[in-house]
């Protein structure tokens, strides 16, 4: 008789690169190789699977995340190093003298500005001399106040050191003449009013009074004027100033008060 078959087979020979630590090991330094041992290995189908899982996850989580930022230094591409070359000495030239004499300087335009605004560099190194434009007044006294009408250099000529300028001025606001050196001009005196000329004996003898009545006959006068005063009519009265005349005023006669009411050339 043949013993009876074992209820269950038996199990296979498991080979070295089956065993579960070298598996495992695999996994965790070498994930794909650790995929591939875990298949060829007597585990089961979901083992195999998490394992899968867990190692693809594992092996591929340093791609995911994102790479390290270089740092401001590590981004510059570093220069090369360049042999620097040792300065040879070479002999010192001689040094030349300083000119410390400047440069001369030019005439600046003054006219129709004040003697106070010529530059300080001007005035400390020439002779600055300042007349009246007229030949017959002197220059203000206050530099501020004399306003400059000619200069004897021209603008921008040169100005060697030590030469002379002169400066023709008049008080500030004033109007400059045509040229210099000559006389002030005399103000022109204000005009008087002439007096009325004075009657003459002529003039009154040419007159002639009525016997009977006050009245004036051909421009004579009336005994009624007072005074020294005669003018043969209004207008002449007007023209010296004394309309209207009032009887016992000089001047005052009938043939100047028509209506006599005493108040003549009203």
């Amino acid at each position: 008789m043949y013993p009876p078959p074992h209820p269950y087979p038996p199990a296979p020979a498991r080979r070295w690169w089956q065993h579960p630590a070298l598996v495992i090991a695999a996994l965790i330094i070498l994930p794909p190789v650790g995929i591939a041992l875990a298949w060829t290995s007597q585990w089961s189908k979901g083992k195999k699977i998490v394992a899968t899982v867990l190692a693809g996850l594992w092996f591929l989580a340093p791609f995911m995340t994102d790479p390290p930022k270089k740092t401001e230094a590590d981004a510059k591409p570093k220069a090369a190093a360049t042999p620097t070359a040792t300065a040879t000495p070479t002999p010192s030239a001689s040094a030349s003298p300083v000119n410390t004499v400047p440069p001369p300087l030019t005439m600046p335009h003054m006219v129709g500005d004040t003697v106070e605004s010529m530059p300080s560099v001007v005035s400390a190194r020439h002779t600055v001399k300042v007349h009246s434009v007229y030949s017959d007044d002197t220059p203000p006294s206050q530099a501020a106040d004399q306003q400059v009408c000619f200069q004897s250099v021209a603008v921008n000529t040169p100005l060697p050191e030590g030469s002379t300028i002169d400066l023709y001025v008049i008080t500030k606001g004033g109007t400059c003449p045509a040229q210099y050196g000559q006389p002030k001009p005399m103000p022109k005196p204000t005009e008087k009013p002439k007096p009325a000329p004075a009657p003459t004996e002529d003039d009154s003898s040419s007159s002639s009074t009525s016997t009977g009545g006050g009245s004036s006959i051909g421009g004579s006068s009336s005994t009624g004027g007072g005074g020294s005063a005669y003018y043969k009519n209004c207008a002449a009265a007007r023209a010296a100033g004394a309309a209207p005349v009032h009887r016992g005023d000089p001047g005052y006669g009938r043939h100047l008060d028509r209506d006599g009411d005493g108040v003549g050339c009203e």
